[in-house]
């Protein structure tokens, strides 16, 4: 997530299943509109603070994060008494009644969450976040199953990958390299929607050639 500090001009940001904890480095997207953040690890709405500067931000899915917790009520009105702008919250509409209430029933953030240094420069919520990915499952942090994948190319809206499309996997394939091949697939989604007209028609001749070639060799392998 870090790479956001150097992409101050991007409008859509799915980060969805990630293991993220830290939203520090979005405070720089000042044109931020969309942000998927659904199934990570924040554990503090006081995430949100970081949020608030974003004036274009109109739809962000965050549940699925323990900042979530038990009380769904208190949840949303907490994020919407502190992103009043958004039109929609967790694939909800935000009605102009629910803004009103959660100046009653949401808690206002003030400052961000708060990080004990530690003697490497690291702050204790990072390096316990660090800890945590070790031992969490790979497929949530690098990978995901078909059925996330196509609910983040929902979140994009676009077409899901059919099923079928994931019996070429070898059984013999590493799981590290099925993972890696999900991470540039949806970092490619994703820097896709950055694109202009022509940057989309280079992108549609070099996928062309790039078929053409796969098909050759696969004919020659036959």
């Amino acid at each position: 997530i870090s790479i956001c500090r150097d992409l101050p001009n991007i409008e859509v940001i799915t980060f969805s299943v990630n293991g993220i904890s830290d939203l520090e480095p979005l405070h720089q997207c000042q044109n931020l509109s969309e942000l998927y953040l659904r199934k990570n690890n924040i554990t503090s709405l006081d995430e949100l603070f970081y949020l608030k500067a974003l004036p274009r931000l109109r739809v962000l899915w965050l549940a699925e994060n323990p900042c979530c917790g038990p009380d769904p009520h208190r949840y949303r009105m907490t994020v919407l008494r502190n992103l009043p702008s958004l039109q929609k919250l967790d694939n909800q509409a935000v009605t102009e009644e629910e803004l009103s209430q959660a100046l009653v029933d949401g808690v206002e953030i003030m400052a961000p969450p708060a990080r004990r240094s530690v003697e490497n420069g690291w702050s204790e919520s990072s390096a316990s976040s660090a800890a945590g990915a070790t031992t969490e499952p790979q497929s949530e942090l690098l990978g995901c199953s078909p059925e996330e994948k196509n609910k983040t190319q929902e979140e994009l809206d676009m077409k899901p990958v059919p099923r079928d499309k994931y019996s070429s996997f070898s059984p013999q394939e590493a799981d590290c390299s099925r993972k890696k091949r999900n991470n540039v697939l949806n970092a490619i989604l994703l820097l896709m929607k950055e694109l202009d007209a022509e940057g989309l028609e280079i992108i549609q001749q070099t996928v062309v050639r790039r078929l053409q070639a796969c098909q050759k060799k696969e004919v020659q392998e036959e």
